[in-house]
This record gives C-alpha cells, sequence and structure tokens, in this order.
C-alpha cells in the first residue's frame, strides 16, 4: 500500500510509492519506450496489456477489445490505490495515512504516433468530455478531495511512452500549492470581491500584450508572470470554479482553442516537450466565487536547478509580451 507522509515543517504531503518500490542502482535514466505500436500497450489490439478499462468511447466491439476511439484504464503501476481506508495516525511529531486515492490512463487516441498538433478536433473534444466524466464519477467517493489531470509529453517532460495520453491522480487530500493558490485568490475577492481570474481575463483581453488567441468562450494568454518561456494558460471566459461542470458547447470550443495552440507552439518551438496541468478546485467543495479554472501548458525549454529549488524564483529568459505575440503571428495552413 503507499503511504502519504506529511512534511512537519511546511505542509506538504508526500507520496511513497511503495508499488513502485526502487533500490539504489534501479534508477538509471528511463527513454521513451516503446518506439513502435506492436509492443505498446495503448495501441489498439493491445487492449489485454493494460488493467481492464474504466471508461470507453467506441464506434463498435465489447469492452477492453477492438473498436474504440477512446480509454480509461487505471495505471498499471499506480501512485495511489482505491481499495482501503485511509488510516490517518500520528508517529510522534508525522502525520501518514494510506495511499487512498486513483491514478488513471486516458488513451487519447489510437493513432501511436500523434505529436499534440496532429491530435483532431474530435479527439481533443473526446478527451475533455473525457475528464469530466472521470471526475464526476470520482468525486462521489467522498474520501477524495482533489483530481489532478496533467499532461507529460516528450522524454524531458517525464513521459515514457510515445503514445498519445493524460493522466489522473485522484487524491484525499488538497495539495499545498493549490491551497496557496486559492488562499491567493480569496484574498483578492475578499478585497475587491472580484475574482482574480476574471479580472486577468479582462485586463488581458483589453491590452492585448500576453493574449495569444481568444474566442468567445476562452482567452490563450502567456501570463505576466511567466515562470518558464512559452508558458500559456487557457482560461475560459464564463467564471467557473470547478472544470467537471464544464457545458458541452464549451468543450468543442476548449477542443478547438488547444489544437490551434498545440499547432502553433509545435511551429513555432519545434515540438517541444511539455507539461500539461489542469487547475481546478477541490471536488467535494460547492462553488466558488473567488477562484477559476484554467489549464497551464509549460514547455520544457530550461531547467530547473539549483537556485530554483533553493528560493522558489524562477528564472525565465523570455518576456510572455514576446513569446505572446511570436505564438499570436504563428500561421497556420
Amino acid at each position: 500500500m503507499p503511504d502519504l507522509r506529511k512534511d512537519p515543517i511546511t505542509g506538504r504531503w508526500v507520496i511513497i510509492a511503495t508499488d513502485r518500490a526502487r533500490r539504489p542502482d534501479d534508477f538509471t535514466r528511463e527513454s521513451v519506450v516503446p518506439k513502435n505500436g506492436r509492443l505498446c500497450p495503448f495501441c489498439v489490439g493491445n487492449e489485454s496489456k493494460t488493467p481492464p478499462e474504466v471508461l470507453a468511447y467506441r464506434t463498435g466491439g465489447a469492452s477492453n477489445h477492438e473498436g474504440w476511439h477512446l480509454r480509461v484504464v487505471p495505471n498499471k503501476f499506480p501512485a495511489l490505490r482505491v481499495e482501503g481506508s485511509l488510516d490517518r495516525q500520528g508517529e510522534g511529531l508525522y502525520d501518514r495515512m494510506n495511499g487512498i486515492g486513483a491514478h488513471e490512463v486516458i488513451i487519447e487516441s489510437t493513432n501511436h504516433k500523434a505529436s499534440p498538433g496532429a491530435l483532431t478536433e474530435k479527439e481533443y473534444e473526446d478527451t475533455y468530455f473525457a475528464f469530466r466524466d472521470r471526475m464526476l464519477d470520482l468525486k462521489k467517493d467522498r474520501r477524495l478531495r482533489y483530481i489532478l489531470i496533467f499532461k507529460n509529453y516528450g522524454e524531458n517532460a517525464g513521459a515514457t511512452l510515445e503514445h498519445p495520453h493524460s493522466q489522473l491522480i485522484a487524491l484525499p487530500v488538497v495539495p499545498k500549492r493549490v491551497i496557496e493558490e486559492m488562499d491567493g485568490a480569496k484574498r483578492h475577492f475578499d478585497y475587491r470581491e472580484r475574482c482574480i481570474y476574471c479580472d486577468i481575463i479582462q485586463h488581458e483581453s483589453q491590452s492585448q500584450q500576453r493574449v495569444v488567441l481568444e474566442t468567445d468562450q476562452f482567452t490563450v494568454i502567456c501570463p505576466y508572470a511567466s515562470r518558464f518561456p512559452f508558458e500559456v494558460w487557457i482560461m475560459p471566459r464564463r467564471h467557473a470554479s470547478h472544470f467537471e461542470t464544464i457545458e458541452t458547447s464549451a468543450v468543442r470550443n476548449l477542443a478547438w482553442v488547444t489544437r490551434v495552440l498545440m499547432r502553433k507552439m509545435e511551429k513555432a518551438l519545434e515540438s517541444p516537450p511539455f507539461n500539461m496541468i489542469l487547475s481546478t478546485a477541490p471536488v467535494q467543495d460547492a462553488p466558488y466565487d473567488h477562484t477559476h479554472w484554467h489549464i497551464q501548458i509549460i514547455p520544457k525549454l530550461t531547467r530547473v536547478a539549483g537556485f530554483e529549488w533553493g528560493t522558489g524564483f524562477y528564472i525565465n529568459p523570455t518576456p510572455p509580451e514576446e513569446a505572446a505575440r511570436f505564438l499570436r503571428e504563428i500561421g497556420l495552413p
């Protein structure tokens, strides 16, 4: 059983993933594998190589067989497990609990070699519907308090499989970083009685300095205090704290926005590795007026090193205004 342990100094929780246990000589550099779909557990025809699916969108076929165009399966080597009880304990000054949660993989396409820019609008649409459907299902488990959905693309971003996929991890605690962001948004709301994210959208839409693209439902920006070169946020123009409340029309528009953005980034930055994070409110909480779901996309163009780890400061050599202008002006066929 994985272990959740709380740092008594910072209040940060750490997952001790015993199911992924390694000895010191096991920490060799991993490559993105496999390079061909014949061996890939996510490819059509290899359904038996994954745990049984928990969700699939199909054009035909039986569960766990061919005929799907999107599948969601439990991670074969999960960081957390859904079975068991939390069993919260104190060990002297330390706090721990069992690593209860869920760890799932969203297989976004049947095309093993599709890059993010090559995925179709329909594939993005299905992916976002799958995010919503899994969040709505998992939040029924009252033990689960926060659901993080993320994508690692490319070896330098932490991907170990080439096939297009995202991951979902449902946690029994709200991560410290999420709490800090929500507290900052709450301070702004208490002072101004407005959502900070709504204010950012309005300001950026008016100034246009850091806007990459806009629709009637979404604004895409390089944030003012970007931590990394070409960091991009996708923000819904209509206030909503929880992603799982997204409407069908917004999913379709978000799919179009994401595909356009991915194509721009591939053309501008030559298919960079990146991390994508869906930031949303804790699933057991009622809707908030002060916080606002959004998607962060962080290309891995620089390295986080000693200064960043030691201070929490980031050194970004590319002004967000320049990054936004560059992406905005990228023409697409």
